[in-house]
C-alpha cells in the first residue's frame, strides 16, 4: 500500500487538533506551521475532511478548525477514506467489484484480504490514541515483528 501525502497532511492535521482540543479551534495557519504542511493542500484537505464530517469550522476572531467528533471516535481509515477513498481499489473498483476468469480468479481474494489486513490496522487506531502517542496493543505487537521493519 502507498500511504499518500495528502493522507499523511489529513492524519498530521487532525493530530494536531486533537492535542490542542482543550485550545479551542486551530488555525490553518498554524496547523500547517506546527505540521509543516503547505497552505493550499492543506486547505483542500480540511475541506474534504469537513466534507466528510470529521472537521468544522468556526468562522471569527477566534475562529480556526476543530473535530467534528471526540478524536477516540476517528480512525485512522475514516481520514484515509475522506481524502482519498477506498483503502483498496484494483483499477478504482472495490475489491468486491473487480472480476477475473479462470486462473486468475483467485487474485480477488488476494485484494479482499489486503483490505482486511489493513482494516485491521487502521480501524483500530484512533486520532485520539495517535494526539497521545499511544496505539492498541493489536497494532504494537505487529511492530514488535523483526520482518515488518525490513524493506523487501
Amino acid at each position: 500500500m502507498r500511504v499518500s501525502a495528502k493522507s499523511d497532511y489529513a492524519l498530521r492535521a487532525l493530530i494536531e487538533i486533537a492535542a490542542r482540543k482543550a485550545d479551542g479551534p486551530v488555525s490553518a495557519e498554524e496547523i500547517g506551521r506546527e505540521q509543516q504542511i503547505p497552505h493550499g493542500f492543506l486547505q483542500a484537505i480540511l475541506a474534504d475532511l469537513r466534507r466528510s464530517d470529521l472537521v468544522v469550522s468556526q468562522r471569527g476572531q477566534s475562529g480556526g478548525w476543530r473535530l467534528a467528533r471526540d478524536a477516540s471516535q476517528i480512525f485512522v481509515a475514516d481520514v484515509i477514506r475522506a481524502v482519498d477513498g477506498p483503502l483498496v481499489s484494483v483499477y478504482g473498483l472495490r475489491p468486491e467489484a473487480v472480476s477475473y476468469t479462470g486462473s486468475a480468479e483467485v487474485l480477488q481474494l488476494v485484494w479482499i484480504a489486503a483490505r482486511s489486513s489493513l482494516r485491521e490496522v487502521f480501524e483500530k487506531v484512533s486520532v485520539q490514541s495517535l494526539a497521545e502517542g499511544t496505539l492498541p496493543v493489536s497494532v504494537m505487537v505487529r511492530t514488535e515483528d523483526e520482518d515488518a521493519w525490513r524493506p523487501h
